[in-house]
């Protein structure tokens, strides 16, 4: 499951679930949910900050509930139901009408990885915890919108070789040089006071939400379409 505490203009999602926050049906279909519920509630301000609880922002899909379906066609099965969920979670939060910001408490790894770069910003604790993405380890393939959402947020041919065809294992303040997060933090507490920080001063900008989201969506054409999301008329106030 998630919960979501609202302090004035800010959302706090926090992910929440077994002790490495897997995303399993559960938790995935709460994550839509609330990012649902708040694109009908946002007002101008509003910010996003997701952070998760314990050790793990979020180690990916729920894998050992895959295998528990017993045979590996039942686990594939299983597996490709979480890939093709989560989907919808990802194009939420890229089409989501306010300012996003991700607070890494600790390890995010696979779908954990791609649910923070899905965020506008992405800040990270440096004294623990590392992004990974180990499908090419785990002799999985990649979901084409994970590939969608990498190439659009990492920049770095070289880093993006590393992390997708290497599974680099990347600690706070090297992801900071890699140019794959914002800025490293001496704790998860710290780290989310300065994603909290940053919230307030955006939250200040009052941005109309559905051009916020229009020019978000079209920094990332690529991922768009891999996610279905297609550009909105909008009338300019001019």
């Amino acid at each position: 499951m998630c919960s979501v505490e609202k302090r004035d203009n800010l959302w706090i999602l926090t992910i929440t679930g077994d002790d490495q926050n897997r995303l399993n049906p559960t938790l995935i279909d709460s994550l839509l949910s609330t990012l649902t519920n708040l694109t009908s509630q946002y007002t101008p301000g509003s910010v996003l900050i997701t952070t998760g609880k314990g050790k793990f922002f979020s180690n990916g899909f729920d894998l050992p509930w895959a295998r528990a379906a017993g045979s590996k066609t039942a686990a594939a099965l299983r597996l490709q139901s979480m890939v093709d969920s989560l989907k919808p979670v990802a194009a939420a939060l890229i089409s989501l009408p306010i300012p996003t910001v991700a607070a890494i408490n600790g390890h995010a790894s696979a779908a954990g990885f791609l649910l923070a770069m899905c965020h506008d910003y992405v800040f990270m604790r440096s004294d623990r915890g590392v992004l990974y993405m180990p499908e090419v380890d785990l002799g999985l393939p990649l979901p084409d919108y994970f590939t969608a959402v990498m190439k659009e947020k990492i920049k770095s041919p070289a880093v993006l070789r590393d992390v997708l065809l290497a599974g680099v294992k990347i600690k706070g303040k090297d992801a900071v040089k890699m140019g794959i997060v914002d800025s490293a933090h001496d704790s998860a507490e710290t780290t989310v006071e300065a994603a909290v920080r940053l919230g307030e001063q955006l939250a200040e900008k009052k941005w109309v939400g559905e051009v916020y989201a229009e020019i978000r969506k079209s920094l990332y054409p690529d991922a768009c379409k891999v996610l279905g999301l297609t550009p909105k008329p909008l009338v300019s106030k001019i």
